[in-house]
C-alpha cells in the first residue's frame, strides 16, 4: 500500500518534489511493462527502443542475461558486472552465475566470475566444488567447514562432500563429529544417516550413544575412550553433556565432576561442556552449583557468561560481587557505560560515594539508557552528542544526479519499492562518510522516513539524531497521544523501535505496521473501540496502526498504574510474562527491574524505547535535553512488585 502522510508532511513532500529532477518519466510506462515482461521471460513484449536510454535499462538486461545462463560466456557476465558495478545488479548477477554454472558443472566458468568465497551455503559449496581440482587444499578446508554442522546442507554440497570423503579429507572422525552435532541439535534423521556411514570400529561408540540417550545418568559409566584411538570421546561427551545439562543441571554437574578428571578430550570440548554448565546453572539459579561456577568461570574467556554472573550478583544484591565480576571483564567491555553505571551503583551501595560519582560521570557521557540514568543520578542534562549536518545547494544538486539516486527515483516511479531500497542502501554502503551524509540529507528532503533511518544505520551516522529520529507521522502521534492520554513521545519511541518507521513492516511472527500490531490484537482492539476490524492489510495503514498501538499501550499503562517501564515490557513480551516477573522477582529500584528482565530482547527493548522517548522530546525541545527526564519521579521510586498491578 502507499505511504499516507499527515497534512504537514504531505505539503513538505510536495514542496520538495518541485525542486527535484523528474527524469525519464516519459519512458516509465514502457520501462514498467518491459520489466514485467522480462521477469516473465516474454521478450516479445519488451520494446527495446523505448527503454534504451532509461536509467533502469540494466534491469531488463539483467533478466535477459540471467535467463541465458549457464549458456553464456563468463566474459559476458563480467562485462555486465563491470558496467553495473555501482548497482546491486552486479552482485546479483555474480550470484546467479555461480548458481547456474555450479549446477551445470561449468567449474572453470564459475571460478572466472567468482570474487572469492561467495555468500550463501549453496554458492559456497559450488565454489569449493569448482576448486576441487584447481586448489584441492583450499577446497578441502572450505568443504570441512561446510560439513561441520548439525543440520542437513543443500543438495549443492553433495558432490563436494562425496569427493572429499573419497579422498579421505572427510573421514570417519569428521563423520562421527557431525553425527554428534546432529544429535545435539535434535536432527535425528541426519544422525541416523551419518551412523550408516561409519564402520564397525565405531560400534562401541554407537552403543554408548544409545545408552546415554536412554538414560542420561549412564554417562558416568561410559568408557572414557570411544572410537579409534579415542578420537570420538570429545565430540561424544560434549553432545551427551549438552543433553544432560538441559535436562537436569544439578545432576549434570555431579556427573561432570565424576568423569572430568579422567577424560582425555580436547580443550575445546571441555570448554564447551563447562560453558553449558555455567550458563544453565546461572539462568536456572541452581544454587548448589554456584561454588563450582565461581571457581570455573574465571578460567573461561567468556564475556557473555561474565555478564550473566554480574546479573545474578545484582539479583542477589551482592554489591561486592558485582564489582569483582565487572573487574574480570575485558577492559574494553567493562568500560561500556552499562558496566560503569553498575560499578557506580555498587560503589554507592558500599559507601564509596566519590568513586561512584566518577563512574557515573563516565557513563553519563554516553547517549543510552544507562548513560541517561547515570546523568539523572548526577543531576545533569543528558549527553545527546548530536551532530547537525548542513549540505550546500551545489552539493545537493550533484547528489540528485548521481546514477544510484536517479535509479532509486525511477524505481519508485514504476512502483518497485523493494528494488529502490536495494539500490539506495547499496549506494549508502559504498559511500564515503561525507557522501553518506549527503544521501541522508536527500532522503530527509524527500520524506523517505524509513529509508532515512536505515541510511543512518547502514552509513553508521549514529550522531545524526534528527535523521535517526525523524518527525515522521508526528501529527498522528500527537493526535492519538492526546485522545488516549498517552505520552506521544512514548508512542514515537515504540514505533521507532518496532519498525524503524517502515509502515509496511511485517515481522516473522506476523506483527504489522509502524507499531507492529498483531492482526488478532487489532481485531480485539477494534471490537473494544467499536470500529470495524481493519484486517491484516488495513492494519498497515499508518493512522489506523498508530490508533491501535496507542490504545494497546494505554491499556498496558492502566494495567501497571501508569508505569512506562512495565507497560513497555508488556508491549514487547506480553502482560502475562510481566505480571509473573513483578510477582516473582520483587525489587525496589527501576534499574534492577530492567536488568532483571529475563528475556534479552525485552530487556533491550525497554531500554531502547525509553531512551528514544527522551531523544524525541529533546529534539522537540530544539535539540536540548534541559528539562527532559527519561523517567518520572514515580517510576524512579516505586517498588517493582505485584503492587504495581492495578488489577489484582
Amino acid at each position: 500500500m502507499s505511504l499516507r502522510l499527515s497534512v504537514p508532511w504531505r505539503a513538505l513532500a510536495a514542496a520538495t518534489l518541485c525542486c527535484l529532477p523528474l527524469l525519464g518519466q516519459a519512458d516509465d510506462r514502457s520501462m514498467r511493462e518491459a520489466l514485467q515482461a522480462a521477469r516473465a521471460g516474454d521478450w516479445q513484449r519488451v520494446d527495446e527502443a523505448a527503454i534504451a536510454d532509461h536509467e533502469l535499462a540494466g534491469y531488463v538486461t539483467y533478466h535477459r542475461l540471467r535467463d541465458r545462463l549457464p549458456d553464456v560466456a563468463p566474459r559476458s557476465v563480467l562485462d555486465f558486472i563491470e558496467r553495473h558495478a555501482d548497482s546491486p545488479l552486479a552482485e546479483w548477477m555474480r550470484g546467479q552465475a555461480i548458481d547456474r554454472y555450479g549446477r551445470a558443472g561449468r567449474h572453470a566458468d564459475l571460478l572466472q566470475v567468482a570474487a572469492g568465497e561467495p555468500e550463501g551455503t549453496a554458492r559456497r559449496c559450488h565454489y569449493y566444488t569448482a576448486l576441487l581440482d584447481r586448489a584441492p587444499a583450499m577446497a578441502a578446508a572450505g568443504g570441512r567447514r561446510l560439513w561441520r554442522v548439525g543440520r542437513s546442507q543443500p543438495e549443492a554440497c553433495d558432490t563436494l562432500f562425496d569427493t572429499l570423503r573419497r579422498r579421505g579429507e572427510i573421514g570417519e572422525e569428521q563423520i562421527w563429529e557431525r553425527q554428534m552435532l546432529a544429535w545435539q541439535a535434535g536432527q535425528s534423521g541426519l544422525a541416523s544417516y551419518l551412523r550408516g556411514l561409519l564402520g564397525s570400529r565405531w560400534h562401541s561408540a554407537q552403543q554408548a550413544m544409545a545408552r546415554v540417550q536412554a538414560d542420561p545418568d549412564a554417562i558416568t559409566r561410559i568408557p572414557d575412550c570411544l572410537g579409534p584411538e579415542c578420537r570420538g570421546s570429545g565430540p561424544f561427551f560434549a553432545a551427551a553433556m549438552h543433553d544432560h545439562v538441559r535436562a537436569d543441571t544439578a545432576a549434570a554437574l555431579e556427573a561432570w565432576r565424576r568423569i572430568a578428571p579422567g577424560l582425555r578430550i580436547a580443550a575445546e570440548h571441555r570448554q564447551t561442556i563447562e560453558h553449558d554448565l555455567i550458563f544453565y546453572s546461572l539462568v536456572r539459579d541452581v544454587r548448589s552449583n554456584r561454588a563450582w561456577v565461581d571457581t570455573t568461570l574465571p578460567q573461561l574467556v567468556s564475556p557473555d557468561l561474565l555478564e550473566l554472573r554480574i546479573r545474578t550478583a545484582l539479583a542477589d544484591r551482592d554489591w561486592r560481587g558485582v564489582l569483582d565480576w565487572i573487574q574480570r571483564m575485558p577492559e574494553a567491555t567493562r568500560g561500556d557505560e552499562r558496566w560503569q553505571y553498575w560499578r557506580a551503583r555498587a560503589l554507592e551501595q558500599l559507601g564509596d560515594k566519590a568513586a561512584a560519582e566518577r563512574a557515573y560521570a563516565v557513563a553519563a557521557e554516553e547517549r543510552s539508557f544507562y548513560g541517561f540514568a547515570a546523568a539523572d543520578r548526577l543531576g545533569r542534562p543528558y549527553a545527546l552528542n548530536m551532530e547537525r549536518n548542513q549540505i550546500d545547494a551545489a552539493y545537493r544538486d550533484r547528489v540528485s544526479r548521481w546514477p544510484a539516486v536517479r535509479r532509486t527515483e525511477a524505481l519508485l516511479r514504476i512502483n518497485e519499492p523493494g528494488l529502490a531500497a536495494s539500490e539506495w542502501y547499496a549506494a549508502v554502503r559504498r559511500a564515503s562518510p561525507q557522501d553518506a551524509r549527503a544521501l541522508g540529507d536527500y532522503a530527509r528532503r524527500r520524506g523517505w522516513h524509513a529509508k532515512l533511518v536505515q541510511t543512518t544505520i547502514v552509513g553508521q551516522l549514529w550522531d545524526a539524531l534528527e535523521w535517526r529520529f525523524p518527525e515522521a507521522y508526528r501529527e498522528d502521534f500527537l493526535t492519538w497521544g492526546r485522545r488516549t492520554g498517552v505520552d506521544p513521545y512514548l508512542l514515537m519511541g515504540i514505533a521507532r523501535r518496532e519498525s524503524a518507521y517502515n509502515p509496511e513492516a511485517v515481522s516473522p511472527a506476523g506483527a504489522r505496521g509502524l507499531m507492529q500490531v498483531m492482526p488478532a490484537t487489532a481485531t480485539q482492539l477494534a471490537r473494544q473501540m467499536g470500529i470495524a476490524d481493519p484486517g491484516a492489510y488495513g492494519v498497515l495503514d499508518p493512522q489506523t496502526n498508530i490508533r491501535l498501538g496507542s490504545t494497546y499501550i494505554r491499556d498496558m499503562l492502566e494495567r501497571y498504574r501508569g508505569n512506562r517501564l512495565a507497560a513497555t515490557a508488556a508491549y514487547n513480551a506480553g502482560p502475562g510474562r510481566v505480571d509473573h516477573w513483578l510477582q516473582s522477582s520483587a525489587t525496589e529500584a527501576f534499574d534492577l527491574f530492567v536488568e532483571g528482565i529475563p528475556f534479552r530482547e525485552t530487556r533491550h527493548y525497554v531500554q531502547a524505547v525509553l531512551t528514544y522517548r527522551a531523544i524525541f522530546e529533546s529534539l522537540a525541545n530544539g535539540g536540548s535535553s534541559e528539562g527532559v527526564s527519561m523517567l518520572t519521579p514515580a517510576e524512579k521510586r516505586v517498588r517493582y512488585d505485584g503492587s504495581l498491578l492495578a488489577r489484582q
